[in-house]
């Protein structure tokens, strides 16, 4: 069974950024799912889903033909064979399922139930899973997965953020999402000022991003972040996070011990 790797956070705190550069220095097989509808990750991977022939799974849950297809019930064996053939993007190191943007009225229920209920069966075949997640708490009220073995909580200096955290843990144990490290990361916006004020997360503090203007250039060329130099200021931020994990006796052991497997040593 994959180790399911979770990024959240509130809206423009760089939770697809952190997602794109961590998930190069995961070992394959390794899967991400993008569960934005805004598909941002695609874009940090410098992914044209729809010049590549891929759909996304709204579009794919949301054509009525396919559903009238599939049957009312969505059955899940049909339903994850046509994702696989219609929806993953297999790159080189990787493969990608987008969530996508729905384009008619309404609310994203089928899709997010259509998740809900496939990745389970999907995250058996990886090694890694890292899921992308859209900003704010509602994706975790859905609770599109159900168990996360290590969930980066990625914040800005501000005292939403802070409560953010603590709303969130209080909605994943209300509606049963189980968690087995959690951690909580700076954004590049943090200074030593608003880092001063840390102390409420505790020992679940991991470290700061850096800012890197190489992001934003390899974002707007539409250019993988899997290309930045290795000793660009966001990987070497990334790399650097990873290696604290281990050490944080909060972790169990034998999760400490997977997840060092799975890390890359050869970039």
């Amino acid at each position: 069974m994959g180790k399911v790797i979770v990024a959240t956070g509130r809206g423009g705190t760089g939770k697809s950024t952190f997602c794109a550069i961590l998930s190069r220095y995961l070992a394959p097989p390794l899967l991400l799912i993008d569960v934005d509808p805004d598909q941002s990750l695609s874009d940090m991977l410098g992914i044209n889903l729809e010049g590549e022939g891929i759909a996304t799974v709204s579009e794919l849950v949301g054509d009525s033909r396919e559903a009238r297809r599939l049957g009312t019930q969505l059955y899940f064996d049909e339903l994850e064979a046509s994702l696989y053939r219609n929806c993953v993007y297999r790159g080189e190191g990787f493969h990608l399922l987008t969530l996508g943007t729905k384009w008619t009225e309404g609310c994203y229920c089928r899709e997010d139930n259509s998740l809900k209920g496939i990745i389970p069966r999907l995250i058996a075949e990886y090694r890694s899973v890292v899921i992308d997640s859209p900003s704010g708490l509602e994706h975790l009220n859905r609770r599109v997965v159900s168990h996360v073995d290590i969930l980066f909580v990625l914040s800005d200096p501000s005292l939403k953020s802070v409560k953010h955290v603590e709303r969130m843990k209080r909605i994943m144990e209300e509606v049963g999402i189980s968690c087995q490290c959690l951690f909580v990361v700076e954004n590049y916006e943090f200074d030593e000022a608003a880092g001063s004020h840390l102390d409420t997360w505790g020992e679940g503090y991991l470290g700061k991003i850096d800012y890197d203007a190489n992001v934003r250039g390899y974002n707007l060329d539409g250019r993988s972040l899997w290309e930045l130099p290795e000793d660009s200021a966001a990987c070497l931020s990334v790399k650097k996070l990873l290696a604290r994990i281990q050490e944080f006796d909060k972790c169990r052991l034998e999760v400490r011990q997977e997840l060092s497997g799975e890390i890359r040593h050869d970039t």
